[in-house]
């Protein structure tokens, strides 16, 4: 079954595992998850099970409702989602963890004004920008990066020290391809080809994995974020 961990702060304040269809997310008693914050609406979003497959929908709240940083009306979610609502965190897990650990007057709702929010939404409109003009999904160079945008238009874009490698990166110890970017359907893998430690995902040694928007990538000493081009 599938599970959903509520953090505030990076702290684990709640574990939900449910067998129902739908469940409701908001700040009032009557929802199955309760932010209790007034930046969160009294019925913020729901998420409906089916299929397999569970799918977050916004209920048109006031301050908005993100899926790894991006501001989503409806989005099928993945393992290690991450649900941004006012100031929690709800990651989605396909399969329960094994650890045991118009204003505000609609509906109550305070506005949620904080750098947080508005960097959240900015990055997003920013985001947004950057795939339109290149019409599909993006890395952009962040630190020690040869270039500000580099778009993914290939079914393997490899990353190293290589002079015939796609994107450069730089370091020492690194293989000359150290690493390379796989379009598969309609989502991206990363897989680590050189030596281990070298290629790693928002800081986390990675030998292969999916990539979401807003994944920071580190191969040597240099740093890319991926920006997701669909559904936008």
């Amino acid at each position: 079954m599938p599970e959903i961990v509520v953090k505030f702060e990076d702290k684990v304040i709640e574990r939900i595992v449910t067998e129902k269809k739908r469940i409701s997310i908001g700040r009032t008693n009557e929802n199955d998850i309760v932010l209790e914050n007034r930046a969160v609406s009294r019925k913020h979003a729901m998420i409906e099970f089916n299929n397999n497959a569970a799918v977050i929908i916004d209920n048109e709240s006031l301050n908005g409702t993100f899926v790894n940083n991006r501001k989503i009306n409806e989005e099928v979610l993945r393992n290690d989602d991450i649900v941004t609502i006012g100031k929690y965190a709800l990651v989605y897990y396909a399969q329960t963890s094994q650890e045991n650990d118009s204003a505000a007057g609609m509906d109550g709702t305070m506005v949620l004004n904080t750098k947080k929010q508005k960097k959240l939404l900015e990055n997003d409109r920013l985001e947004r920008e950057i795939v339109g003009k290149y019409g599909g999904s993006v890395l952009l160079g962040e630190e020690n990066a040869e270039f500000a945008e580099y778009k993914l238009d290939r079914e393997v874009t490899t990353i190293g020290k290589a002079k015939f490698v796609h994107v450069k990166a730089k370091g020492f110890f690194m293989a000359g391809i150290q690493a390379k970017i796989v379009k598969e359907g309609d989502g991206f893998t990363l897989t680590n080809l050189g030596k281990s430690g070298k290629t790693r995902v928002n800081g986390e040694p990675a030998d292969r994995c999916t990539l979401k928007n807003g994944d920071l990538l580190t191969v040597g000493k240099s740093t890319y974020k991926f920006v997701e081009g669909k559904d936008v």
